[in-house]
């Protein structure tokens, strides 16, 4: 008699700044009138439909491999307007067939931009989702909720995931650097709570925290036994980091594991295919194709390239 097989289920989580995905419709409670056909962005509906199934194609190609061709299981966005955009992501643009069903926040953040998570309803069952409020410091602009849901997996197993979206350093770096900090704490102390009721959860972390791996907000995140298991993740062609700002690259994008799951990672890396880059014409080398260069229309995709990460289970 044969040995039993082992079935093994791969499981693919994707990260992704969208760059700015808004409607086209004036919220009145937001800062969002560069986003409005009127506004110097002429942000029409065309480009708003065009912008939807770019990030659809980009968020698809993900799952592309030399062998085979998978949906991914979990997407992480950020620098997604409201609900009425993932609504029309999910049901009307390129994604419509892959299924997906999406949670987000409704956060304070003066411009409107929030985060979501899409998952397949097939690899991942939502148990529970809420978001988590950032209390405002002194001189502290409002901020984008952590989103946190659990959801089960085909393994039975419960996975827990957190995604951010830190605060930018649009003020400078140090300026800004006590706010992201405070963000990670309230992070961290998310993460401590619900290992207080289970000490091995599988947690999974992501999203843009404006931060590289060896600033004070991601090594804050490192000492709560959280791994970032992209710090070293690299394209194929020519990506040296998510985010290319004046000719370097880096990565203010970040994928974080709990120890309880290392034994289930596989692989972690930056989507580069050539239709997401173009030549950077004054640097040398490619940088990612986004959308938009100030006000001026590009036609592109995002200022950042997605993470993806594999874990077998």
């Amino acid at each position: 008699m044969g040995l039993p097989l082992l079935l093994i289920s791969l499981f693919t989580i994707v990260e992704l700044n969208c760059e700015n995905l808004f409607d086209t419709r004036h919220d009145s409670l937001k800062t969002d009138t560069e986003f409005l056909p009127s506004s110097a962005y002429r942000w029409t509906p065309t480009r708003y439909w065009r912008k939807l199934d770019r990030i659809g194609q980009e968020i698809l190609s993900c799952g592309l491999t030399d062998s085979s061709t998978v949906v991914p299981d979990l997407i992480a966005l950020t620098e997604v307007e409201n609900d009425s955009v993932l609504r029309d992501l999910t049901r009307r643009s390129l994604l419509r067939r892959a299924g997906y069903d999406y949670v987000m926040t409704d956060s304070p953040d003066q411009r409107g931009i929030d985060v979501a998570l899409l998952f397949s309803p097939f690899s991942f069952r939502l148990i529970h989702h809420h978001s988590i409020r950032i209390p405002p410091l002194e001189g502290f602009r409002p901020t984008r909720d952590i989103l946190y849901a659990s959801g089960e997996i085909i393994s039975g197993d419960t996975l827990h995931v957190f995604v951010v979206h830190a605060p930018s350093r649009s003020d400078g770096e140090r300026a800004t650097r006590p706010y992201r900090l405070h963000v990670a704490r309230q992070l961290c102390a998310a993460v401590d709570s619900l290992r207080s009721l289970s000490a091995s959860a599988r947690v999974i972390v992501m999203g843009d925290f404006n931060d590289y791996t060896s600033d004070a907000s991601l090594r804050r995140i490192a000492d709560h036994r959280l791994i970032d298991v992209s710090a070293r993740a690299r394209g194929t062609h020519g990506a040296q980091g998510t985010y290319r700002y004046r000719g370097e690259w880096g990565s203010l994008d970040h994928l974080f594991c709990s120890e309880s799951l290392l034994p289930a990672f596989r692989e972690c890396h930056i989507n580069d295919q050539p239709f997401l880059l173009e030549d950077d014409r004054k640097y040398g080398g490619v940088k990612p194709r986004r959308n938009f260069q100030g006000p001026k229309y590009l036609n592109g995709f995002s200022d950042h390239l997605p993470l993806v990460a594999v874990f077998a289970w």
